[in-house]
């Protein structure tokens, strides 16, 4: 799953837009894959040491953690297979970068992992 974290960020910076489609999931399904892509790209530019995202903390582990997690039960609850899922996660993660929304969703998403912790 580690290979998917960073395959994920790299494919969401590097690659236009494709026309997917996406499985039908639940409201929550979308919110555990929007912040699993959130986590991933931050962890992938941190790990760059892009300044910009130092504000945020580190997220290799607790991040990629989550996305593990979350792939998981997304997976499970909503029967998707393994290019399903990937397939939703780069769209999401997509959607991200290329709709510049990247900051706004991590207070919502950083809120969700301690959520995990607790």
């Amino acid at each position: 799953m580690k290979t998917l974290l960073a395959y994920l960020a790299a494919a969401a910076i590097a690659l236009p837009a494709a026309a997917q489609t996406a499985p039908q999931l639940s409201l929550e399904h979308r919110m555990l894959l929007r912040c699993s892509a959130a986590f991933a790209l931050v962890a992938y530019r941190q790990q760059a040491n892009d300044p910009d995202y130092a504000q945020y903390p580190p997220l290799k582990e607790r991040g990629g953690e989550f996305f593990v997690q979350a792939s998981a039960r997304v997976m499970d609850e909503a029967g998707l297979d393994r290019p399903a899922i990937s397939a939703a996660l780069e769209n999401e993660a997509r959607e991200l970068v290329q709709g510049g929304t990247l900051a706004a969703v991590m207070p919502v998403c950083l809120t969700a992992l301690e959520a995990t912790e607790r």
